[in-house]
């Protein structure tokens, strides 16, 4: 059933700080982080995170934090058991590397088209599929695999989360989102896996000022909005 035009007038999902915006999240959750390396990185959110203190959490982005802000913060504050990535030890990934080498976070290595391909398959609601990478590697290793015309494939399954923190760049009170260049990678994908999108954008627009072919992320996956500079 359709929602009313009422009860559409009333949707608002602006939170009125970043503290507010993750509060939701608990200990022993998996979240996704958007990023290719500092590039669409929520920063404000992730340092939100760390202020209000969940931890043992699961990560899942793409590299595991530089220098020493933002995901590398979160790193360091010790908040996080499991990094799910692609470039665990790219340039400046010095926090997660300490960890690591003294056994204090997991690591699980996926190539770069998988863990997209594994969070759409997630988002569109699909069972585990298969792909040539990675066949016959490590990354294989406990996976089924089989040939196909010759081919050798890996079975790859959905991956879901309870929380993604996204970095967008204008959003409504509906929710709905566009990204600025390179930032648009990972988030429409994974606003669409997790069960909780949390986005932080530059700036809040008016219903209806965002014309509706530019909206790359619907709101009907968005939970949450909030201005990158809502700190009180």
């Amino acid at each position: 059933m359709f929602p009313s035009l009422q009860e559409t007038q009333m949707i608002n999902k602006i939170s009125a700080t970043l503290l507010e915006a993750v509060s939701c999240i608990v200990d022993g959750s998996s979240v996704m982080v958007t990023g290719f390396g500092d590039s669409g990185l929520p920063r404000e959110l992730l340092h939100a995170l760390i202020e209000h203190g969940a931890a043992d959490l699961t990560i899942i982005s793409n590299n595991a934090g530089t220098g020493t802000g933002g995901l590398a913060a979160l790193l360091a504050a010790g908040r996080v058991r499991k990094m799910i990535c692609t470039y665990p030890k790219s340039s400046g990934a010095d926090v997660f590397r300490a960890l690591y080498e003294a056994k204090k976070i997991e690591l699980e290595l996926v190539p770069q088209g998988t863990l997209i391909e594994r969070m759409r398959a997630a988002g569109a609601g699909l069972g585990p599929f298969y792909t040539p990478t990675g066949f016959g590697t490590p990354i294989a290793d406990g996976k089924q695999q089989c040939f196909f015309k010759g081919k050798g494939y890996v079975l790859e399954e959905p991956l879901h989360a309870d929380f993604a923190l996204i970095k967008a760049y204008h959003g409504d009170r509906w929710g709905n989102l566009t990204y600025r260049l390179a930032a648009r990678g990972f988030g429409p994908v994974m606003c669409t896996a997790a069960k909780t999108a949390i986005v932080q954008v530059d700036d809040i627009l008016p219903l209806g000022l965002i014309p509706p072919e530019a909206v790359v992320t619907p709101g009907i996956f968005v939970s949450k909005v909030v201005r990158k500079d809502s700190h009180q």
